[in-house]
C-alpha cells in the first residue's frame, strides 16, 4: 500500500539514531540500520492515512488492518500474514526484541518508517503504547473457505458485541485446540485493532469464518455436525450432554444470548449449572467452561 508522501514533516537522522544505541535482543552480524526518515507531524497525510484504519468502514474499502505491538506483530510475522509496512517510535520501545523484530523486518522486505512521540500517539488505539504498530492485508474469511477435518471441535458465536470479547473467544478457541471459531452476524469486526489485541496473536493462527445464522446452520448441517446451543433454560446440564465426535458448541451474545434461529434448530440446548443469583456469564468465560469440557470427553 501507497501513502502520499510526507513532504515537509519528514526529518533527517544522523548516525547516532536511536536504533543505533539499542542493544539487540539476540547477536546479529550487524547493527540495525539507522531510519532514514522521521515523521513528527500529527497532520501528516501517511500518519492521518494509518489513523483512519482504526474506523472499519476505512478498513473494508481498503482490505487493511493495524497490528500493534511487539507480541502481535512477532505472531503474526511468524504466521505469514501479509505485513504490508510498519511503523515504530524507539523512544516508546520497552524491550529489546523491538529493535530486532525492525531489522528481520527490513531484511525481509517490508518498509519500515519511524514516527516521533506525538505521531505515534496518534495512530496507536493504547495507553501506554510499545512503539510498534504494522498495517496488513485482510483475508477472505467466508464459509466456502474452512476446512474441516472428520472429528471437528468447533466454537460458534452469535452477534458478539464487543471487540475485547470476540479477541477472547479467539485466545480461548486457540488455547481448547478448536478446528475453527465460526462467527454469526456479527456486531463487531474481526480485524477490529481491539480484537486482534485480546487474541494476543490467535487471530493469525485461528480458522475463523464469518457469516449468516442460516448459512452457518445449513453449513454445519451439510457437515453433519451437530450443534449444542447454550442457554439458561437448556434441557440438558453441559456435563450430561454428549460432546464426542463431530461437534459445534453455539454461544449467544451476554445481552440477548442465542437466537431463535438457532434455538430451535439446535440438536440440543444446554446450560452451565450455577450456584449463585446470576444466570450469566461473561461468553469467554462461558465458551472456555464448554469447551474444555468437550476437551475431556474427547481425551
Amino acid at each position: 500500500m501507497t501513502f502520499p508522501s510526507a513532504g515537509r514533516e519528514v526529518e533527517r537522522k544522523g548516525r547516532a539514531g536511536h536504533l543505533s544505541r539499542l542493544a539487540l535482543g539476540r547477536p546479529r552480524s550487524h547493527k540495525a540500520r539507522v531510519s532514514d526518515e522521521v515523521i513528527h507531524s500529527r497532520q501528516n497525510p501517511r500518519v492521518q492515512a494509518l489513523a483512519r484504519l482504526r474506523d472499519r468502514a476505512e478498513r473494508d474499502a481498503r482490505g487493511r488492518f493495524l497490528v500493534e505491538g511487539l507480541r502481535e506483530l512477532t505472531r503474526a510475522l511468524e504466521r505469514k500474514v501479509a505485513i504490508e509496512e510498519i511503523y515504530f517510535c524507539p523512544a516508546l520501545f520497552r524491550a529489546p526484541g523491538a529493535v530486532d523484530l525492525i531489522a528481520r523486518a527490513r531484511e525481509a522486505g517490508i518498509p519500515c518508517c519511524e514516527l516521533g512521540d506525538s505521531a505515534f500517539e496518534k495512530v496507536s488505539g493504547r495507553e501506554g503504547p510499545d512503539g510498534l504498530i504494522g498495517v496488513a492485508e485482510t483475508w477472505d474469511c467466508g464459509l466456502a473457505r474452512l476446512a474441516i477435518g472428520p472429528n471437528p471441535l468447533l466454537l460458534v458465536v452469535e452477534a458478539v458485541e464487543k471487540p475485547g470479547n470476540l479477541g477472547a473467544l479467539l485466545r480461548t478457541a486457540d488455547s481448547a485446540g478448536c478446528d475453527a471459531l465460526l462467527v454469526c452476524d456479527p456486531v463487531t469486526d474481526l480485524f477490529n485493532p481491539n480484537v486482534i489485541r485480546a487474541s494476543q496473536g490467535a487471530a493469525f493462527s485461528m480458522p475463523v469464518a464469518v457469516a449468516s445464522s442460516a448459512d452457518t446452520i445449513g453449513w454445519l448441517k451439510e457437515k453433519k455436525v451437530r450443534t449444542l446451543a447454550t442457554t439458561p433454560d437448556g434441557a440438558q446440564t453441559l456435563w450430561d450432554v454428549d460432546a464426542k465426535g463431530p461437534v459445534a458448541i453455539v454461544m449467544g451474545s451476554e445481552r440477548d444470548g442465542l437466537g431463535p434461529l438457532w434455538l430451535k434448530s439446535a440438536d440440543a440446548r444446554v446450560f452451565i449449572p450455577q450456584a449463585g443469583l446470576s444466570d450469566s456469564l461473561n461468553v469467554a468465560t462461558a465458551a472456555a467452561i464448554c469447551l474444555f469440557e468437550a476437551v475431556r470427553q474427547r481425551r
